[in-house]
């Protein structure tokens, strides 16, 4: 897992988002103009505004196609970044009291607030990755203190190929590469995760970028939640994840990374952000 460092925290460089080109030079002259192009649509600008940092994880603050501004705001992270510790294998955690803290960053990475949780609402490492905490402040709120809008969650499978950002608020750094593929199982010690996603070795995150959203840089919505890589080239252990086919064949690819898909998550809620693990379309494991 891409657990926080111990070290101190060094001067990172933050790689920010380029826009795409936004307009052709004027035409000049009495010449007849130049058919027109078509053009590319603009990328949206990933920062780290509505991320947060944690006091050992990456997260950000998260809502889905059908939240409403008076929901309740949610924060998203991963399962090992539990307060409380690793969730079992098998274990899946809902309605947990929770008073953790969490900065919330603009979009040039400066902290502007501090938001609190009163509830884990889901967590498990089973399948997947993920924390989901409810906070005590409404979307509504944080815009109208802060400026900042929530990340939203795309509800549709990720593509391979696309180009995505790991947004990190705990390192306040941003890591730019393309989803290089998916992968059918990816075991780490007693855990196993579905249908993972394998970036491009561009994205070479480390500890602390545990829960960091992974954006889709032409939509802006978050499509995964970044959790692990392969450290040492070892075989399926703690930190060193393995690749398992439908067949069983193991792949360790040292020094790549990880993270776990979010597009099942909104089919698991309903109105005012309320968990709904039976609703249809939810295929969340279940307590």
């Amino acid at each position: 897992m891409n657990k926080p460092l111990l070290a101190t925290l060094a001067t990172l460089v933050i790689t920010g988002a380029g826009m795409a080109p936004a307009a052709a030079a004027a035409q000049t002259g009495g010449a007849a103009p130049a058919p027109a192009k078509k053009t590319a649509p603009a990328l949206k600008a990933v920062d780290f505004a509505g991320t947060v940092s944690l006091s050992n994880c990456s997260g950000s603050v998260i809502r889905f196609p059908a939240s409403a501004d008076s929901d309740p705001a949610l924060v998203l992270s991963n399962g090992h970044c539990l307060e409380t510790g690793f969730p079992e294998p098998g274990e899946v955690i809902t309605g947990q009291s929770s008073s953790r803290t969490f900065g919330l960053l603009n979009s040039a990475g400066t902290k502007v607030a501090t938001l609190r949780a009163n509830q884990v609402v889901y967590s498990t490492m089973t399948d997947t990755d993920v924390t989901i905490y409810r906070l005590t402040s409404t979307y509504a709120q944080i815009k109208s203190a802060y400026g900042i809008n929530a990340l939203t969650v795309s509800d549709t499978h990720p593509v391979a190929g696309t180009a995505i950002k790991v947004v990190s608020g705990y390192w306040k750094r941003i890591y730019s590469c393309n989803i290089d593929g998916f992968v059918y199982r990816l075991k780490e010690g007693g855990w196993t995760w579905k249908d993972s996603v394998r970036y491009t070795s561009a994205c070479n995150t480390i500890g602390g970028t545990s829960g960091s959203p992974v954006v889709d840089n032409a939509t802006g919505k978050v499509v995964a939640v970044n959790n692990t890589g392969n450290e040492d080239g070892q075989r399926c252990t703690e930190n060193n994840p393995c690749e398992v086919d439908a067949n069983g064949n193991v792949t360790v690819r040292e020094g790549i990374n990880y993270a776990e898909e979010t597009y099942q998550i909104p089919a698991c809620f309903t109105t005012g952000n309320k968990l709904a693990l039976n609703a249809s379309g939810c295929v969340l494991p279940k307590p």
